[in-house]
């Protein structure tokens, strides 16, 4: 964070100081977890589930904070933020936010980010903001790994993509950061409207529309709209706007007509201006590719495992070529760039040989075909036998049903050997692969984790390919783990 002083926090965020001097400088980071509070830091409070971050104001400055963030005064020196009436704003608080607070410390908090991007701008900040259905994780680190060659680069860990992940991961950059890169998640119209004015980003990347969050959508449509609110925030070509847009998926693609910023094509459309040709697998997955760009064409070898992250790779390039990196630069880059986020194909081989690949993170029907694919190409011609752990795929509304369904046909027609299928909820996927007409054995419905796990257990055996994949409330990844502390 930029040194600030208490003052000009209040002033920024419209909040009014208690217990506090002006003029105490916040020289350390910005922290809503009390533990991780150091010296100079300024502590966010916000309420949860089960307690209250006003509760652990005392103990954020004894562990060195200088000051809070805060909805109501506490002992402490603290800078209370108005309340919130707008309700947009209110319907994205936190969950257990029954009195408005958390949605006023959040508002605050973003109102504190912006007035940070408004002092680094100037200086040649330059924000690049990343969404889509899926892949935005995956496509941020790479986009970060790109550009942090060419200086000091900030990106969130993980999926921190939301209300408080966006402004906090802001709220890293300083003087010397000259990239920030954020990765920008939607449940509903306006979400990313109101981050876009959190931290105005000048390189929007726009990777695709899915069916992620149908439920809460509606359709694909209104999912397309509101991912377009990031084309619609960029400012014009004059003023350095440019945005990026998959040109091989048609919802995206018409984004160009949203948009006064320069647009940028990607894909393996022959129009696309940054393109990949001549694409291949290796048995691992890993592709490699011709990088075709308007100042010529390099080969790529990525490390990372699937097709599908040829197109991540592909608006990460994009990325690196508007700020001034070479094509040779970006496919060296993009040759070394390695998974940085947890449980998105993270592949491990067990010393008995079983891969175990840990795709846990979260699921969508498009995500999951893409793993499911990238299975298929890991059993080696047939010779390896491969497992699909598959769990529930949230938040798809009335499409649930066909959608669960759709993926247990997926696996059948990719030949995958064994589905597992864990918990009733996605019994759909047992049901599409009985439908499609079992080729190996019989998929199986197991009632939970620890079931699956007694299952693998017994049954696997050395050269086996494991892919574990659900949405996050399934916390399908204590199956992954499980297997790599046996296999340890």
């Amino acid at each position: 964070m930029i040194p600030l002083t208490l003052a000009e926090i209040a002033d920024a965020t419209g909040g009014k100081l208690h217990n506090g001097d002006v003029t105490t400088l916040v020289t350390g980071t910005v922290e809503f977890d009390s533990r991780r509070i150091g010296p100079g830091g300024l502590f966010v409070a916000l309420p949860g589930d089960r307690v209250d971050g006003h509760d652990f104001a005392e103990r954020a400055v004894a562990r060195g904070a200088v000051g809070v963030l805060a909805a109501r005064p506490v002992t402490v020196p603290a800078v209370v933020v108005p309340p919130v009436t707008d309700a947009h704003v209110r319907s994205v608080a936190l969950t257990g936010d029954t009195d408005g607070s958390g949605a006023a410390v959040l508002a605050g908090l973003a109102r504190l980010a912006r007035a940070t991007v408004d002092r680094l701008a100037p200086r040649g900040l330059v924000v690049v903001g990343v969404t889509g259905s899926s892949g935005k994780t995956s496509t941020k680190d790479l986009i970060a790994q790109v550009l942090e060659p060419m200086g000091p680069t900030v990106a969130p860990p993980g999926s921190f993509n939301n209300e408080l992940g966006h402004p906090w991961t802001v709220l890293r950059a300083d003087e010397d950061t000259r990239h920030l890169v954020l990765e920008l998640s939607a449940r509903g119209p306006g979400h990313i409207e109101a981050l876009c004015a959190t931290a105005p980003p000048r390189i929007g990347v726009v990777l695709n529309v899915g069916t992620a969050h149908l439920g809460e959508f509606g359709s694909r449509e209104d999912i397309a709209r509101t991912k377009g609110e990031l084309a619609e925030a960029l400012p014009d070509a004059e003023h350095g706007g440019v945005a990026i847009l998959n040109a091989d998926d048609p919802l995206v693609r018409a984004m160009a007509d949203r948009t006064k910023a320069k647009v940028v094509l990607v894909g393996e459309s022959p129009d696309a201006q940054v393109r990949a040709a001549d694409v291949e697998l290796d048995d691992h997955a890993r592709a490699t590719f011709t990088l075709i760009t308007p100042r010529g064409r390099e080969k790529v070898t990525l490390g990372l495992h699937g097709g599908h992250h040829v197109g991540n790779a592909l608006a990460a390039a994009a990325v690196g070529l508007e700020l001034g990196a070479s094509p040779a630069e970006v496919s060296a880059r993009l040759q070394r760039a390695r998974r940085l986020s947890a449980r998105r194909m993270e592949v491990t081989t067990r010393a008995d040989d079983v891969t175990v690949v840990n795709d846990s993170y979260n699921a969508n029907p498009e995500s999951v075909g893409a793993a499911l694919r990238t299975l298929a190409r890991m059993s080696d011609g047939g010779r390896r036998r491969t497992w699909a752990v598959l769990g529930v795929m949230g938040e798809l509304g009335d499409e649930g049903s066909a959608a669960h369904e759709q993926i247990g046909r997926l696996a059948t027609r990719l030949s995958i050997d064994r589905v597992v299928v864990v918990d009733e909820q996605a019994s759909g996927i047992q049901h599409g692969a009985r439908l499609e007409g079992t080729k190996g054995e019989e998929p199986v419905l197991v009632p939970d984790v620890e079931a699956a796990i007694a299952l693998l257990n017994t049954e696997l055996r050395p050269g086996d390919v494991v892919l574990v994949k659900a949405s996050k409330v399934a916390a399908l990844w204590r199956v992954a783990d499980a297997l790599l502390e046996a296999g340890a």
